[in-house]
């Protein structure tokens, strides 16, 4: 389990540094379209959204009384599906401010590790206690790690659509 999680890990940030290192600075901090995030501010939303890992899985956590994958499905289910338009919570909604590639690039190598620490570290099928999605409920370490892969690739897929969008203009 922990080796299939940490080569999902390593392949997931692979294909977000491979399309973030597509963008030239200027790109970065343009929107394709009106009312649109521009690519730095979607990398800067998943930094956000990734962030606090180590605290949340080393915060107070218990047994699960389920299986530890079981809600990793429903997840994919709904950020995989791309015909949902999804309102992204208050708390992780990035600055409209010029982002620099470096420094983001640099944040998402620093999650990786952390994610990849946690994986090969923690007990990955505890339940944490600190925080939880609505609609999901309290998730396990296993499915928190999952959640920010999915959360990533569904914002990927964004990135390719963004820098396609401004190669068209």
């Amino acid at each position: 389990m922990k080796s299939a999680l940490q080569k999902k890990i390593i392949e997931t940030f692979e294909q977000l540094n491979e399309i973030l290192s597509s963008f030239s600075e200027s790109e970065l901090n343009t929107a394709p379209y009106k009312g649109s995030w521009t690519a730095g501010q979607v990398v800067q939303h998943l930094i956000m959204a990734s962030s606090g890992y180590p605290e949340m899985c080393s915060g107070p956590t218990e047994p699960t009384t389920r299986k530890h994958d079981e809600k990793v499905k429903d997840i994919e289910a709904i950020f995989l599906d791309f015909s949902i338009k999804m309102q992204s919570p208050e708390f992780i909604i990035p600055p409209d401010i010029e982002y620099d590639k470096n420094s983001l690039t640099l944040s998402l190598q620093k999650i990786e590790e952390e994610l990849l620490h946690i994986s090969g570290t923690y007990d990955l099928t505890l339940t944490c206690l600190n925080f939880e999605i609505p609609p999901f409920g309290k998730f396990t370490i296993y499915e928190w790690i999952n959640f920010s892969l999915i959360h990533i690739m569904r914002h990927t897929k964004q990135l390719n659509a963004i820098f396609k969008g401004l190669a068209n203009r």
